[in-house]
């Protein structure tokens, strides 16, 4: 035999996971240590062979050869080989194996199992190269603490995280239909009753708690699993594992969690209807007292399989719909995750794959249309729209956005120390559409202004100023001006109307200042007052056409011919008009002048 034979190459058809595996053999002659090395490096598994009539090959295991691995930085698993037991006559068996490995594997984690065989006869040597396979494919470390014969933390935490997923009606067991769905997903095979009931009677047998009236409980779920681990079934729970996003260190894959997708320049991401089913199904789910919201505590439970809420820093739930008590409602959670997939569509696509989205989660949204395409037709077909908000400290910014969510009035000033955005589902024309609107405060806005990217991303401004205020239109001007902003869609809003109107400290009023530009006057309301003058509908239409909100010198001449008849449209739509003299009384109600 010689010395060391070429690679050996078995093709991935004669093995049962379908991999193709590359033998190498090595040798331990010092002119030959270069090249060892550079095997074990490039290793997925190692066999280290010992003969069993040569106890002095067996101690070099613990003495030599593991250490020696170690000390190379190599941590792969280890398949020890006991050979040559034709040796022993006709009872091959050695029933002291165990004893004798189990201190080298308590010593070295990375030892997976030991195997003995005789190359002779042959026996058991297509095992060895099974268990090898198997090592690298279905490892035991990260599943199972063999010293404490019990299965790791990260283990558990993956597997109940399945069992809850698995749990349809989150009432805490799987029934047998839930059982067979896990096995569908899993296994693509459904038990049989007799199956199943073979199943729980094992569990009952040695977990007593695992197995209840109704079905299978999380302790018995993960009896299972131990209990594969333990006869050697390790593909069994891989496989679910793999099923479900795990990667071989136990953590989702990425992948997984964010599937590539690519977004065009200028586009924007919106939710699919699979995706509005999707969170609908599960707001349902766990609103648990049926009362059509979720309280903080159904929340809770809603993101017990994800690594918890998305929004928990930022200024949630009071950027949505709720009830009186700040329960989350149906239309507010939908309206959240709009917001969330339009600005962080990553962060919708992690959440979709913690929650339990079923199949490919890239189908749950879809890509818009760029925005500069949409501007240059005139009209939009959207659902979902961003609307940045920019005023004066004190010109009521907070206050609108709190409206729009229809959340109580405080006169208490509070500055914006951080971006805040709200969203909120508006009715045009019998079709939902949601506004997304976002104020940045003075600390920000320089910031989100002058970034070109961040700019593209909204459909129109909201130039906010305090019609009580001498210096606050001017404050907005002045913006609109030091940054350029004349070609982006605008709609201007003069808050307090509730107040004493005072004439604003610029060259030209704010009608004056809107009709110049070819814009609408301001819009007149009062947050306090409620008196909104339907300004939401109006900022959604304009966000849908944008062309009449923007100067007439911006648009190409097929948008500026349909400006008038798709402005009068708009409005309409939102219901602040029937006639253009009553739309200047109701957007301006303290100078009736209006121009288009």
């Amino acid at each position: 035999v010689q010395h060391v034979i070429p690679e050996v190459t078995i093709p991935p058809e004669v093995t049962p996971d379908n991999v193709t595996t590359h033998i190498v053999d090595s040798s331990t002659r010092p002119e030959n240590r270069d090249t060892l090395e550079s095997e074990i490096r490039k290793a997925h598994v190692i066999c280290i062979v010992y003969a069993i009539d040569e106890p002095a090959t067996f101690n070099r295991l613990g003495a030599h050869w593991l250490p020696y691995i170690r000390s190379l930085g190599v941590n792969v698993p280890v398949v020890l080989v006991g050979n040559k037991i034709d040796l022993r006559g006709d009872d091959v068996s050695n029933k002291c194996l165990e004893d004798e490995v189990v201190p080298i594997m308590n010593e070295f984690k990375e030892v997976e199992t030991c195997v003995e065989c005789s190359a002779k006869q042959p026996l058991n040597v297509s095992e060895v190269f099974y268990f090898a396979q198997k090592a690298v494919l279905h490892p035991t470390a990260p599943l199972y603490d063999s010293r404490e014969h019990i299965l790791k933390p990260a283990c558990v935490d993956a597997l109940q995280r399945i069992f809850n997923l698995c749990d349809l009606d989150k009432d805490g067991v799987l029934d047998d239909s839930e059982l067979n769905e896990f096995q569908r997903k899993c296994f693509n095979a459904p038990l049989q009753l007799q199956e199943l009931d073979a199943v729980k009677n094992v569990v009952k047998e040695y977990e007593p708690s695992g197995v209840n009236d109704i079905g299978l409980t999380e302790a018995g779920f993960l009896f299972l699993h131990t209990l594969f681990i333990q006869r050697g079934r390790l593909e069994t729970t891989w496989t679910v594992l793999r099923q479900f996003g795990y990667g071989d260190d136990l953590t989702l894959r990425e992948s997984f969690l964010c599937p590539r997708i690519d977004i065009p320049l200028d586009c924007s991401v919106e939710l699919s209807p699979k995706g509005y089913q999707f969170f609908t199904e599960l707001f349902q789910v766990f609103d648990k007292d049926k009362d059509s919201a979720l309280k903080k505590s159904e929340l809770e439970a809603l993101f017990r399989t994800s690594p918890g809420n998305p929004w928990a820093h930022t200024a949630f739930p009071q950027t949505t719909i709720t009830t009186e008590l700040g329960a989350v409602t149906l239309q507010g959670f939908l309206a959240q995750w709009s917001m969330t997939t339009m600005l962080d569509y990553q962060l919708t696509l992690r959440y979709l794959a913690y929650l339990g989205f079923e199949g490919d989660t890239t189908t749950a949204i879809k890509v818009t249309r760029p925005r500069k395409i949409d501007r240059r037709k005139g009209k939009v077909q959207r659902n979902v729209f961003l609307c940045y908000v920019f005023g004066a400290p004190r010109s009521g910014k907070t206050s609108l956005l709190r409206g729009f969510l229809d959340k109580p009035y405080s006169d208490q000033y509070e500055p914006t120390a951080r971006p805040f955005g709200v969203v909120n589902s508006v009715e045009i024309k019998g079709s939902e559409k949601y506004l997304v609107m976002e104020e940045f405060g003075s600390q920000y806005e320089a910031e989100v202004l002058s970034n070109k990217k961040s700019l593209d991303r909204s459909d129109l401004l909201c130039f906010v100023f305090d019609s009580s205020d001498v210096n606050s239109f001017a404050y907005v001007v002045n913006l609109r001006k030091q940054y350029r902003l004349e070609h982006m869609p605008s709609v201007f809003v003069a808050t307090k109307s509730d107040s004493d109107l005072v004439l604003q400290r610029h060259e030209v009023q704010p009608d004056v200042y809107c009709r110049n530009l070819g814009l609408a006057a301001p819009i007149s309301i009062s947050v306090k007052s409620r008196q909104m003058a339907d300004l939401f509908n109006i900022l959604t239409a304009v966000a849908m056409c944008p062309s009449i909100a923007t100067p007439p010198e911006y648009l190409d001449s097929n948008a500026g011919t349909l400006k008038i008849k798709r402005y009068l449209a708009a409005v309409g739509v939102a219901g602040a008009i029937i006639a253009v003299c009553l739309v200047g009384a109701r957007l301006y109600k303290h100078n009736g002048s209006f121009a288009l």
